[in-house]
């Protein structure tokens, strides 16, 4: 009797994503994660980390900060996942106090920030998707992927609401949404149910659900309030599933896009999508609403964080004058 065979096991990596999708992780985080082990694994000329332990990872961190002159966040990313590498796959738990680096600290960074004049000179420089993306990112205080993220089903035009959902840190939050982006918005999702209702019509207009939803809601994912608001212009096909979807815009587009703006616009200063979630801020605390409410709307779990803005207010945090305009 033949007996069926086995199934061949898994190679590390992919045991290794396995479980950071246990951990349901983003697909960046899992990305960014992946990444780093195999660059610890070629450093050592491909042996398994099953036969290294705490002196070979304090060589490849040493490595980074030596010959690659990593940043903090690098340094941190690359010991994480390493970390998770050993307690979550290998189940090795590692003696860290034999660790030979310290996590680094990130210095405090004032952030850049514009002026109303010159946030109004960029966005009205750019067009189409692009723009209203940029408006939402300044009128709402969100975030690069919490914009590009967002859903039908996020947008309450009744009480003018963006609901945020699994922000930075997985928390949920409410911001407002402006009244002047009504209008623009509602059209906008016209012409994405439009293209949403092409994709039904060609047998596709699948989106990727949040945390495995397709599984309790199986039809879900055809459904519109799940769709994206920012559509991508190009089907792809899911590289976990092999499913073909319909993705958002990505983000290096929009990035290209604020750069091309501010360019035009004449602005000399560095524009990023989150210099916008920066002005809002400041721009907020400059109308005098109290720091506390720009906390709640920005997501930020301590104040603390909020408290940068008030380093980059037109006089300072307290409103200091300065000895040389006595």
């Amino acid at each position: 009797m033949n007996e069926t065979p086995k199934p061949a096991p898994k190679k590390l990596l992919d045991q290794y994503s396995d479980n950071i999708r246990l951990k349901q992780y983003s697909y960046r985080t899992e990305k960014t994660y992946t990444h780093w082990v195999r660059e610890y694994i070629l450093f050592h000329n491909k042996r398994h980390p099953r036969e290294m332990g705490v002196a070979e990872i304090n060589q490849f961190i040493t490595h980074l900060v030596v010959d690659r002159k990593a940043s903090a966040s690098t340094q941190n990313q690359a010991i994480s996942a390493i970390l998770f590498l050993y307690r979550n796959t290998l189940n090795i738990e590692l003696d860290q106090s034999s660790l030979g680096f310290i996590r680094p600290k990130r210095g405090k960074r004032v952030p850049n920030v514009l002026s109303v004049q010159e946030v109004r000179g960029v966005i009205s420089s750019m067009a189409g998707p692009y723009k209203l993306m940029a408006q939402i990112m300044y009128g709402s205080g969100l975030r690069l992927m919490e914009c590009l993220r967002l859903r039908v089903k996020d947008i309450d035009f009744e009480n003018h609401r963006i609901l945020v959902y699994d922000g930075k840190g997985g928390d949920d939050r409410v911001t407002m949404l402006p009244d002047s982006l009504l209008a623009p918005l509602r059209e906008h999702l016209a012409r994405a149910k439009a293209l949403h209702q092409h994709d039904l019509t060609a047998g596709f207009g699948s989106v990727l659900m949040p945390f495995a939803l397709d599984k309790k809601y199986p039809t879900a994912h055809k459904q519109w309030i799940w769709q994206f608001i920012f559509p991508a212009g190009t089907l792809f096909t899911d590289p976990q599933t092999g499913i073909t979807r319909r993705h958002h815009i990505h983000e290096t587009a929009l990035q290209k896009a604020i750069r091309a703006a501010a360019k035009i616009a004449k602005i000399e200063k560095r524009v990023t999508p989150h210099t916008f979630r920066h002005s809002f801020a400041t721009h907020l605390l400059q109308n005098g609403y109290d720091i506390r409410t720009v906390q709640e709307l920005l997501g930020h779990k301590d104040v603390k964080t909020t408290m940068i803005y008030t380093h980059v207010l037109q006089r300072g945090g307290l409103a200091v004058k300065s000895p040389l305009d006595s």
